[in-house]
């Protein structure tokens, strides 16, 4: 490998009996966007505080490249309170530096207030402060740590773009699917103690597993075949082996172990029959909601918004934090009052509501315990059922990890262990609330399975663009000012839908999103143009020509650069180039499609 900024060799970590990894390598080269992908508590966050220095290593070695400077966004950081936004982003860099960075990128993660203290800031906007610092020191090696938690789309779209265009060396871990598929080039699997390269993006990562896994399997099957047929052989042995039956018996202790290995892929699908819920679900009665604010005008979440949720239906809510999306769930709840109208609720409804603020429990308590206090098990329907333990099994808790104390577990895992808890109650209407954070790729696979079977009503609080594509069939998207479009589809469709609207009409839509409302659900995305309009001109005829040239050629490039990105031939070099190349063909292919749509409306 060319110029390796770090590289790995023979590390492992354990704490007492538990082995994390062991014996893992791994180099990263200059330039490359890497992703670390893991489930909760199998050491992610562990590794990246060792490579940081903070956290030591039982064996193995961790170099760096000479003068190699390291940004580093760890998952809780930490400040002093007293300090400013802007004190706390700029400290060790020069006044020019801090001119030159500062403002612009903390306006991008929407912090605007740069002096006041950080003591007085949310959690979310503190990891945003953390992401701005890193992002401005400039370093040559940035290693994060979820750094889309706390992002809204718009940042996170805005982070992408950043970190996709620039020439660093990235090392992250992120749940994110879309940004690891945008971003990255190589991923890394911790997986069973092993660490696996796979050097492609998310999508040829998704591919080349499910290749490793099938190959695992039909070894874990060659060898069970073996094993059976051996086991055999040792049984009509002698006692008194000979020289040779002894090479034999040590193959059988070899063989044996492979057929036991287990392999963790869940083979079932979990599909309850028992949920009812009846016709009525729930009506927004022309509701209203405001927030006073000292010295500034009044933060209007909603004006005379009215909403009557169907049967089934699976709903996102998405925009931008602080337009007000929680704010709606707990009104629907019952947790704040609306200022004017009200929601009128179907008898038949319970909610299941999964908040960000939920995670309570006591730590001396097993996690078994923790869902045996709300249910024994779940029944499914026609004389099936789950037990709470193999409820939990069915979300990735082993055994092992069922006995443990709650106080063992790490963030991610109290996270998906708080979900258990929502669930098990089965309830016939889920609200969730960022339900992505902190949970890993896996469990999300599962949540989303269970989404996707589920027989009641969903809504979606979500910043993470592939679980809400998976999951609904419907938006609410809340563009502040007490602004919401109800739109007929999930995120991808909405974003693709906005790309087919001229800029006047997304300004428009900001300003009468009723209208757009209606725009969406009678012409799905198309535009009626009125009876006097122009025609198109001899020198748009011919722009019209060769747009439809330039938008094959680029699309066709684009898909190029994709397909050498997810290869896992390309150079360092190449890499570099293209991922410099790419965000600005994607730019000019929506410029140009832009320009199309609007022409073609002449023909």
């Amino acid at each position: 490998m060319a110029n390796p900024v770090l590289d790995v060799q023979n590390l492992t970590k354990s704490f007492g009996e538990r082995v994390l990894f062991r014996n893992i390598s791994f180099s990263i080269a200059e330039g490359q966007h890497v992703g670390l992908i893991a489930q909760n508590g199998t050491g992610k966050s562990t590794l990246l505080s060792m490579l940081m220095g903070i956290e030591g290593s039982d064996t193995g070695s961790i170099i760096y490249r000479n003068d190699t400077k390291t940004g580093f966004l760890c998952q809780t950081p930490d400040f002093d309170p007293e300090k400013s936004v802007l004190e706390t982003c700029t400290a060790g860099q020069t006044e020019h530096e801090q001119h030159l960075n500062a403002k612009q990128i903390l306006t991008q993660l929407k912090i605007r207030d740069l002096n006041q203290p950080m003591g007085q800031l949310s959690g979310g906007q503190q990891k945003r402060v953390a992401l701005a610092a890193v992002l401005m020191t400039d370093p040559d090696f940035l290693i994060l740590d979820e750094p889309t938690n706390h992002l809204d789309l718009e940042m996170i779209e805005w982070l992408e773009g950043f970190l996709s265009r620039g020439n660093k060396t990235i090392l992250m871990v992120t749940h994110d699917r879309f940004f690891l598929d945008r971003v990255c080039s190589v991923i890394l699997e911790l997986d069973g103690g092993n660490l696996y390269t796979y050097r492609g993006n998310y999508s040829y990562y998704l591919e080349k597993r499910q290749e490793r896994i099938d190959n695992q399997r039909a070894e874990i099957q060659r060898a069970n075949n073996l094993y059976r047929r051996e086991l055999e052989w040792m049984r009509r042995q002698p006692q008194a082996r000979g020289h040779k039956a002894r090479y034999r018996e040590e193959a059988f202790y070899e063989l044996e172990a492979i057929a036991k290995r287990r392999m963790e892929e869940r083979q079932i699908r979990l599909k309850a029959s028992t949920v009812y819920i009846g016709s009525k679900i729930f009506e927004c009665q022309y509701i209203s909601k405001s927030w006073e604010r000292e010295g500034k005008e009044p933060l209007v979440i909603m004006k005379d918004f009215y909403y009557n949720f169907t049967r089934f239906e699976k709903m996102g809510i998405v925009g931008s934090n602080g337009a007000g999306k929680s704010t709606f769930i707990k009104m629907l709840l019952g947790l704040e009052k609306p200022d004017a109208g009200r929601f009128d609720i179907g008898e038949t409804v319970r909610f299941g509501y999964f908040s960000q603020e939920g995670l309570k429990f006591r730590d001396d308590q097993k996690v078994i315990d923790v869902i045996r206090e709300i249910a024994d098990y779940i029944d499914l329907g026609q004389g099936r059922h789950l037990t709470a333990s193999q409820f939990l099994l069915y979300f990735l808790f082993t055994p092992e990890q069922q006995y443990n104390y709650v106080y063992k577990l790490s963030g991610g895992e109290k996270r998906k262990l708080y979900l258990c808890t929502v669930l098990m109650k089965n309830p016939n209407f889920l609200v969730l609330d960022e339900p992505t954070n902190d949970l890993d790729i896996k469990t999300l696979q599962v949540l989303e399975e269970y989404l996707q079977d589920f027989p009641g009503c969903v809504i979606v609080v979500s910043h993470d663009r592939y679980f809400t594509d998976k999951i609904v069939d419907h938006l609410l998207v809340f563009h502040g000012n007490g602004e919401i479009q109800d739109f007929p589809g999930n995120y991808t469709q909405y974003r693709e839908y906005q790309k087919l609207l001229p800029k006047e009409s997304l300004s428009v839509s900001r300003s009468d999103s009723a209208s757009l409302q209606t725009v969406s659900k009678q012409t799905g995305g198309r535009r009626d143009g009125g009876e006097n309009r122009r025609r198109m001109s001899f020198k748009e005829k011919r722009e019209f020509e060769q747009l439809e040239k330039d938008i094959e050629q680029l699309t066709k490039e684009k898909k190029d650069i994709e397909s050498a990105l997810s290869s896992g031939t390309a150079s360092v070099e190449e890499i570099t180039e293209m991922s410099k190349r790419f965000p600005i063909v994607n730019e000019e292919l929506d410029m140009k499609e832009l320009r199309w749509l609007e022409l073609s409306e002449l023909l």
